[in-house]
């Protein structure tokens, strides 16, 4: 539909398709753009294979223009967990998209073909889509980069050497003059993407997409019972796995305020729209020990939907980001109304997915402090798998020490109670007993009055336990400098 008649349709989605600006009137507000593309679209390269964005089958690329209209940046998403009106304004990216004019394969699919990387072809698009994104991103892309951009894509057919070596060598192909680096975001994406920008709020029956943070506020005092969606990553799940009918859906990631990410000598503001990717990447500059954590929060396609701030929300008691900023002394900005309050991460949560927000109040955003000086942080995640898997147990520990005296503790751990929290008895132990051995014997001993983990499918409330402990020896070991014998070290890090 052309641009001039869009203020005829003020209110269907609209976002660019192939250079084109589609507008899309009278659909659900919870179609997920993975029903788009297939029952409407008629796109079918992209597939559904899990239907709660672990699979990555249904990965697709997104653009979107930057503030000041000068380049547009892509990143890869789950389709199928993706709701359509979030990308209203965006450019939509497929795998039917790659392909050149004179039917010429780009130089991702020439190089999944040249690697003989696809065999039933189920999950191929997904793959050529996050390498797409790679292709986009990184003019050589090492072995590890190909590692993290396939984190959230599963092959049950080909295994993955030649996968990896299609995304290792992909660069070695001619650059094509359509989707190259060069062309990625050039002048007609960025002039197509100018025309559907919107001033005024994006409205579907069930659906509001406030443009201000006092916008967001007046909507969720009228409406303290609709549903507060960001990335939709958990959101999502409700509708493709629960089969919920949902209230009214009232969307952040307009909110230009919530999508602010602030630093300053204190530390950083993240807001309650801004990504995890983008998030992450924040706190990992603060502290680099934070690195692996980042990385295995997740997929990128995951990490690149999902807000910090929306984890944070939910409340679960494996979410990872939580006893990780607990263990930080992150506080969370709340509003009601024109009511603004602040309060302790640790403070928020009241029970197995319970939070102090009182009806209609939302997260505006999370302080996350700057490390301080001679402060040691760590944290661990133990699950079955390395990438996009639920922990077990995940602890996060900081540390601040005068010689052997212990200054300040805080020993947080996730997945041991139906909220994740602190360990308070052990930090006792470990300030009244010092930082040696007999101190973390102690504050090990002690977690047992902290915690009494339950048994499910994941872990028993014994093993539970026994690795909450040995996380703690693991981090005395790793910033004690004591030196051990090879195997009882061994024995201790692994059970970690």
């Amino acid at each position: 539909m052309r641009a001039d008649k869009f203020e005829a349709e003020p209110n269907a989605i609209r976002f660019v398709l192939d250079g084109q600006v589609v507008t899309v009137p009278d659909v659900p507000p919870t179609m997920t753009v993975l029903e788009y593309l297939r029952d409407i679209a008629q796109r079918t390269g992209s597939k559904e294979g899990c239907a709660e964005g672990d699979c990555g089958a249904c990965t697709v690329a997104i653009g979107e223009l930057s503030a000041d209209a000068a380049h547009v940046s892509y990143r890869s998403i789950n389709s199928c967990i993706r709701l359509l009106p979030t990308i209203d304004g965006q450019e939509l990216i497929t795998v039917e998209s790659l392909q050149a004019q004179d039917g010429s394969l780009h130089p991702v699919q020439q190089s999944m073909v040249d690697r003989h990387a696809s065999q039933c072809g189920f999950c191929t698009p997904g793959f050529v889509m996050s390498l797409f994104v790679l292709y986009l991103n990184a003019e050589a892309p090492s072995q590890e980069q190909v590692f993290e951009a396939l984190a959230g894509n599963l092959c049950r057919c080909t295994g993955y050497r030649p996968i990896i070596d299609a995304g290792i060598s992909m660069g070695r192909c001619p650059r094509p003059a359509h989707w190259s680096r060069e062309a990625a975001g050039a002048a007609g994406h960025r002039d197509a993407l100018r025309s559907i920008r919107r001033e005024r709020a994006l409205r579907l029956p069930g659906w509001h997409s406030p443009r201000t943070i006092d916008e967001l506020a007046a909507a969720l005092e009228a409406q303290p019972s609709a549903v507060v969606l960001a990335g939709g990553t958990d959101v999502g799940l409700w509708i493709t796995k629960q089969l919920r009918d949902l209230p009214a859906i009232i969307y952040i990631g307009e909110v230009a305020e919530l999508r602010q990410l602030r630093r300053d000598a204190a530390g950083i503001t993240i807001g309650a729209a801004v990504s995890l990717s983008a998030a992450w990447a924040a706190i990992v500059g603060l502290y680099p020990s934070l690195s692996e954590m980042a990385q295995r929060f997740g997929s990128p396609p995951v990490r690149n939907s999902g807000t910090l701030c929306g984890n944070l929300a939910n409340g679960s008691p494996i979410g990872d980001a939580i006893p990780t900023l607990i263990a930080l002394g992150a506080t969370l900005e709340l509003r009601l109304g024109s009511r603004t309050r602040h309060l302790a991460l640790e403070e928020f949560y009241l029970g197995y997915r319970r939070t102090a927000l009182a009806p209609g109040e939302f997260v505006v955003a999370v302080n996350v402090p700057a490390a301080r000086s001679g402060q040691r942080v760590a944290s661990y995640k133990v699950s079955k798998r390395f990438d996009q898997d639920i922990s077990a147990v995940c602890a996060t520990f900081s540390l601040q020490l005068q010689g052997e005296r212990v200054l300040a503790v805080r020993l947080a751990y996730g997945g041991m109670a139906g909220i994740a929290g602190r360990a308070r008895t052990a930090e006792n132990a470990l300030l009244a007993a010092g930082w040696n051995q007999a101190g973390i014997d102690a504050a090990a001993s002690a977690l047992g009055s902290d915690f009494q983990p339950l048994t499910d499918l994941r872990a028993s409330s014994a093993y539970r336990s026994e690795v909450a402990a040995n996380l703690l020896r693991r981090f005395y070991l790793e910033h004690s400098g004591i030196k051990l014998p090879l195997r009882t070290a061994a024995a201790l890090l692994a059970s970690g």
